[in-house]
C-alpha cells in the first residue's frame, strides 16, 4: 500500500547540488493501481466540468446534505454609460450544521440564475465557527457594524434559538443550537448579516496587515472574529471544562 514515486534532479547552473524528490501515498499512483485491480470506475464527488466542479462541499450539496437559507432578494442597479442595469441580487447561507458556515451574493436578471451564483460563492466562503460543547458559543459577545449592534449571549441545553430571523439562518447553518441574540440600531438583513458574520467567522485580516508604512490599515481596525477556547482560557486564567459528557 505505500506506493512511492522517485525522481532525481542532477545538478545544473541554479544549483549545484543533486536532489531527489519522493511522492509517497499519492491519489494518481496508490488508488488507481487499486482501482485498476478491482475494475472499479471512478465516480468524481462532482460532474466533472458541472457548475459546481473543483468547489468544496459540492457532493454534500448535491447529496441534500447541507442547509440551505436565502437571507434576502433584493433589487440592485448599475449605471453604466447606456443607461441603468437592473438586476436581482440573492443572499444565501450554507453550512453543514456542524461548524462550517458560508455567505454567498450573485447576481443576474433571472432570480434562478442569481441563485446559482450565490451557492457557488458560498460553498467557495465556508469557514469554521468555534463552538462550546458543538452547541453554543463560548462566553458573551458584543460587537457593532455601523448602525447596527448584536450581542449574543451561550445559553443551557434546550434553549434553542432565540434572535432576529437572519441570525436564525446563520446560527443553524453554523450548528449553534442554544443561544439569545439582541439586534439594537438597523435590522436590515444586509447590516445584521455582516455583524453576525464578523463576530462569528474567524480572524478576517493577516496579522500585521496595515497601510505598508506601519500604520494601521483599514481591515486592521475590524475585529479578529470569536475568541478561542485558548484565548479564553489564557484571559479567565483557568481551564474551560464541558459540564456535557457522553
Amino acid at each position: 500500500m505505500d506506493l512511492a514515486e522517485t525522481r532525481t534532479f542532477e545538478p545544473s547552473r541554479r544549483t549545484k547540488f543533486r536532489n531527489t524528490v519522493t511522492v509517497r501515498n499519492d491519489d494518481q499512483n496508490m488508488f488507481e493501481v487499486l482501482r485498476q485491480q478491482a475494475d472499479v470506475e471512478t465516480n468524481d464527488e462532482a460532474p466533472s466540468g458541472g457548475p459546481l466542479s473543483n468547489i468544496p462541499f459540492a457532493k454534500e450539496f448535491l447529496d441534500g446534505k447541507l442547509y440551505v437559507a436565502p437571507l434576502f432578494v433584493r433589487h440592485v442597479i448599475q449605471q453604466t454609460p447606456k443607461g441603468r442595469v437592473h438586476r436581482l441580487q440573492n443572499c444565501l447561507v450554507i453550512g453543514n450544521m456542524r461548524g462550517m458556515v458560508g455567505v454567498g451574493f450573485g447576481k443576474h436578471d433571472a432570480l434562478a440564475d442569481a441563485t446559482a451564483i450565490a451557492t457557488k460563492a458560498a460553498l467557495r466562503s465556508m469557514d469554521y465557527v468555534e463552538r462550546f460543547e458543538d452547541r453554543t458559543v463560548w462566553t458573551d459577545m458584543e460587537h457593532k457594524f455601523g448602525s447596527t449592534r448584536i450581542i449574543m449571549r451561550p445559553r443551557p441545553v434546550g434553549f434553542g434559538l432565540r434572535c432576529n430571523p437572519i441570525l436564525y439562518h446563520i446560527l443553524k447553518a453554523a450548528g449553534i443550537k442554544d443561544i439569545s441574540a439582541k439586534v439594537w440600531g438597523s435590522r436590515t438583513p444586509p447590516q445584521v448579516m455582516n455583524c453576525a458574520l464578523e463576530m462569528l467567522l474567524p480572524g478576517r485580516e493577516p496579522l500585521g496587515m496595515g497601510d505598508g508604512i506601519g500604520g494601521s490599515g483599514k481591515r486592521t481596525e475590524k475585529l479578529m472574529g470569536m475568541r478561542t477556547k485558548d484565548e479564553i482560557e489564557r484571559m479567565r486564567g483557568r481551564k474551560m471544562i464541558p459540564l456535557r459528557y457522553p
